[in-house]
């Protein structure tokens, strides 16, 4: 049963625990319906079409097709995150505890280490402690797909200009740099002649920001870039707004995006974070959900992807071919996409298409 993050945090404040006085769970067997997983969204909450909605659509899965139970809360500030993590643990109610996204990191790393016996998980970055199970995934392949996919159309009459696309990132760190060096990679692999412009939204709200991704997209579009990607969560419902205002393209992330606006969003990178919180909830029923380690998602395990579905845009199939053939060697090994953009120059010199 999904419950309401404010009457959970609500009960919490007013009797200091969850109603469950009688402390951890009794040691017997195990099933899928005695599992209970407890979710500690990012900032932004549910409804931003994007990360958030996909970890929770994981869950519900996992409820549908496993049984298990889950509850969920939605932060409204970074400070949040602390205070969550130690009413959740405190209950004793959780096989494990997920926390999603980046920013998640060191609240976790100091809660964990005060409940040693409870189960965490991370899902986007690496936590290094015992009772910590941590998911990353490989986004630079996804997006090397769908830079490779506007580096091709970039050759064709379905856009005006031929040699410039924009980048739109929420943040200048690590984790979203793996989007920028992929895309780039992608483009220039099969466009030499591609230049990728890009910019930060920055600022308090970088994954909700819709105004300030709208105006990069629009400066973005006025130096060329008739095709733009993002990684920048709600924040990139702006670009999609730009994208329909003055008639040119953009690619999604994370979820499907083109249903948005199907005629103007060509592509999106799926970042299945859904698969990462189902396979938690299914180590949970197997009994083998391992912490103290490290799991990546990447192409060749379906944890990331890309998709054309459901848009308008007409890609030529010639153009999306070539795609699935980088593709197939990108999963058999035979092509190591760049994962930090100052990498991608040295990729591209040792790498011809």
């Amino acid at each position: 049963m999904k419950r309401n993050p404010f009457l959970l945090v609500g009960v919490m404040l007013l009797v200091g625990t969850l109603l469950f006085a009688g402390g951890a769970k009794e040691a017997e067997a195990t099933t899928s319906s005695d599992i209970k997983i407890g979710m500690i969204l990012g900032v932004g909450g549910l409804g931003d079409l994007s990360y958030n909605d996909l970890v929770y659509a994981g869950l519900e899965r996992a409820q549908n097709e496993l049984g298990i139970d889950f509850d969920y809360v939605e932060p409204q500030s970074i400070a949040d995150f602390e205070t969550f993590l130690q009413q959740m643990s405190s209950t004793k109610m959780y096989d494990v505890i997920i926390s999603v996204g980046y920013d998640q990191v060191e609240p976790l790393k100091k809660v964990a280490p005060q409940f040693p016996n409870q189960k965490f998980a991370i899902i986007d970055e690496n936590v290094d402690l015992p009772n910590v199970a941590s998911f990353v995934s490989k986004e630079e392949e996804g997006s090397f797909l769908v830079g490779a996919l506007a580096g091709l159309v970039k050759k064709t009459d379905l856009v005006k200009q031929n040699n410039t696309l924009g980048f739109i990132s929420a943040l200048d760190i690590p984790l979203l740099d793996r989007f920028y060096a992929g895309y780039e990679a992608g483009a220039r692999y099969v466009n030499p002649d591609i230049k990728v412009v890009a910019n930060y939204v920055g600022g308090n709200a970088p994954f909700s920001d819709i105004t300030t991704a709208k105006e990069i997209a629009l400066k973005q579009f006025s130096q060329g870039a008739d095709i733009i990607y993002h990684a920048a969560g709600g924040s990139g419902l702006g670009l999609f707004q730009a994208a329909k205002e003055k008639d040119f393209y953009a690619i999604g992330v994370n979820s499907n995006q083109n249903v948005i606006d199907p005629d103007h969003i060509m592509a999106s990178m799926l970042k299945r974070v859904d698969n990462a919180a189902f396979v938690i909830a299914q180590s949970l029923v197997d009994g083998d959900l391992k912490t103290g380690g490290l799991s990546v998602l990447g192409l060749a395990s379906d944890g990331i992807g890309y998709t054309v579905a459901e848009s308008n845009v007409p890609v030529d199939d010639d153009i999306l071919a070539v795609v699935e053939e980088i593709k197939d060697r990108i999963v058999s090994g035979d092509l190591v996409v760049p994962n930090a953009h100052k990498d991608v120059e040295a990729f591209l010199a040792s790498n011809s298409y």
